[in-house]
């Protein structure tokens, strides 16, 4: 789930964000956005993926990995809290 402290906007077809609290710029380009979006509220993992197996053509373990690693970075940034596996 995307923390509360970003600005986030559309620039050129990508999601761009400034981390209020640290003063950091991020772009998360197209499918980062298309991300951040899904995450607005809490969301499994799984979901997430397979939402995005819909829109794009992936095998399932490239798209898990992608992922995975992607929200890890947001973590490792402060740009998102992980919940319990229940709420994932």
């Amino acid at each position: 789930m995307q923390s509360e402290e970003n600005i986030v906007s559309d620039m050129d077809g990508e999601k761009v964000m400034l981390n209020v609290q640290k003063g950091k710029y991020y772009n998360l380009g197209q499918t980062g956005g298309e991300i951040w979006e899904l995450i607005k509220t809490p969301i499994m993992v799984t979901e997430l993926v397979s939402t995005l197996l819909s829109k794009y053509n992936i095998e399932r373990s490239d798209c898990e990995e992608q992922v995975l690693s992607f929200l890890d970075c947001l973590f490792q940034e402060g740009l998102i809290q992980i919940k319990g596996q229940s709420n994932r």
